[in-house]
């Protein structure tokens, strides 16, 4: 196998001490970047011309992808507008003069040694933490723990460094399924109603459930229900108000552009004790 193919086969990028105990010599290597076969950043790695520029970033500032950038990487919920720009981890040998990204200048957490271009799940929440909103910086690590498959305790046994990682720790319940449930969940907790996700009435999963009886539904961004699903979603809706719960429903747009309006919704149905059972409340 020639070494492009072999560099192209490990995500277009790889360290030239992998290549050596793959059986590729360091002459070979060098020959290789001699006739354009792949090419060199720094000393240490090796690319293809098709590499992630994030990687050849944190290649090129002998640091490593963290932040908003291992979390787009990793298909992790990420707010709206979120900025585009590398966040990198590096250390006292990082190259100071590459930077077009945002540096997390900091010892890792978990060290994954030198040929590894990403920082640890746990590092990037803790970048991620520091550098977003509390409400925003939750979304991004209810959805790390979804995708992930992290366990809840085990992340709140992480030794973290600043309270900013500590209060997430606390307060992650790893029960929303998407980043856009729990914007909604963040916002209202401090209602001092019981807030519960994820709930299974009428043998369907809702979004949330406020007290007992006030259902909440979110239609996110990607919501683009075929006849068929809709016609679901409107009968389990139907099913449940038979049932005595109330149904609200919320988009993407109203959550993230207006919600105002929707805190005005649902503080009247609470105020009109919809979130009771139907013989609680008051005639």
């Amino acid at each position: 196998m020639n070494l492009h193919t072999w560099v192209a086969a490990r995500g277009g990028i790889a360290h030239r001490e992998d290549a050596r105990e793959w059986g590729y010599s360091p002459s070979r290597v060098r020959a290789a970047i001699r006739a354009g076969e792949v090419q060199r950043i720094r000393a240490k790695w090796i690319a293809t011309s098709e590499a992630p520029p994030e990687l050849r970033a944190a290649a090129a500032a002998s640091g490593r992808l963290t932040c908003v950038s291992l979390a787009r990487r990793r298909r992790w919920w990420i707010p709206e507008g979120a900025s585009s720009t590398v966040h990198l981890q590096v250390g006292g040998n990082a190259h100071r003069h590459s930077s077009q990204a945002v540096l997390h200048w900091s010892d890792p957490l978990v060290d994954l040694g030198p040929r590894s271009l990403t920082t640890s799940i746990e590092d990037a929440l803790a970048h991620l933490a520091r550098c977003f909103r509390f409400e925003e910086a939750m979304m991004i690590w209810e959805s790390a723990i979804t995708r992930e498959s992290l366990d809840i305790e085990s992340l709140r046994s992480v030794q973290w460094r600043d309270e900013s990682s500590r209060a997430l720790a606390r307060s992650v319940r790893g029960r929303s399924d998407s980043g856009l449930e729990t914007v909604f969940v963040v916002r209202l907790r401090g209602f001092g109603v019981p807030i519960r996700q994820q709930v299974r009435l009428a043998g369907h999963d809702v979004d949330a459930v406020i007290g007992s009886h006030l259902v909440i539904q979110i239609d996110g961004f990607a919501h683009h229900s075929t006849a068929a699903d809709r016609g679901r979603d409107v009968a389990h809706d139907a099913e449940l108000r038979m049932r005595g719960y109330t149904v609200l429903r919320f988009t993407y747009a109203q959550i993230m552009h207006d919600w105002d309006g929707v805190e005005r919704t649902v503080s009247s149905a609470v105020a009109r004790g919809l979130h009771l059972p139907p013989t609680e409340r008051r005639r």
